[in-house]
């Protein structure tokens, strides 16, 4: 009634060596800086942006980081 496997086919899954992966790996601590720099470090003498609205858009995020902003 039932049969016992004992053999399983091998599953050819897409091998990444970890040079393909460099370039991704780069660009997202690029874009993983460039976040924090929004989130943290705009404080108005180093901004990029004039005026405070990166400031209040990221408001709640800076708190929820633990950032101080006030």
């Amino acid at each position: 009634m039932s049969e016992v496997l004992t053999e399983r086919e091998a599953i050819a899954g897409p091998i990444v060596t970890p040079g393909e992966l460099l370039p991704y790996a780069v660009l997202g601590g690029l874009l993983l800086t460039l976040v924090v720099y929004f989130v943290g470090a705009d404080e108005g003498a180093a901004s990029l942006v004039g005026g405070g609205t990166v400031h209040e858009f990221v408001h709640d995020a800076r708190h929820l980081l633990g950032f101080p902003c006030h």
